[in-house]
């Protein structure tokens, strides 16, 4: 019996410090802090651009923003061609996000990012644009978020093919 209690009082310890360090290790990855300015985000290899920034509009219950940010990135850039009123897509990987640019609002009840940015790879070149999709590269992406008070819509405007901004 008294084994078997000895045996209980460890498992129960060493669940007790399990459970610490995955608080531990959770925290560690948190992705964005509250700061005076608004929000810093930090995302890291491998996370979804678009994705976590729509989970932190979601998470934070942001009404409307902007945001800027730099780091490194995998990258689609679209082109819009207005007669085909569609995004000529452009691939970029393992290059620097030297800066990026955008917004935050809602559209059918979900957070719709829009956002652009200019990448240069080690040959010094540049490359920007409407960016549709990216990952974190090596490194991390640092995402300044700037709230605002009022919710703003996203549209889709029939005549010129996209989605735009609604200040109403």
């Amino acid at each position: 019996m008294k084994n078997t209690l000895k045996v209980l009082c460890i498992l129960i310890l060493l669940l007790g410090f399990t459970d610490v360090t995955f608080a531990q290790k959770a925290e560690s990855h948190k992705r964005y802090a509250k700061v005076p300015a608004g929000y810093l985000l930090v995302l890291q290899k491998g996370d979804n651009i678009v994705e976590q920034l729509e989970a932190f509009a979601k998470d934070e219950k942001i009404l409307s923003a902007n945001f800027t940010g730099m780091g490194f990135v995998n990258v689609v850039f679209g082109f819009f061609d207005s007669k085909a009123k569609k995004f000529n897509p452009s691939e970029f990987k393992d290059v620097e996000l030297a800066s990026m640019n955008g917004s935050i609002a809602w559209q059918k009840g979900k957070p719709s990012i829009h956002l652009h940015g200019v990448v240069a790879g080690n040959d010094f070149l540049a490359y920007g644009g409407h960016i549709l999709s990216g990952t974190v590269g090596t490194g991390s992406l640092e995402i300044m978020v700037i709230t605002h008070d009022k919710k703003f819509e996203r549209v889709f405007d029939e005549d010129l093919g996209a989605n735009i901004l609604r200040l109403e």
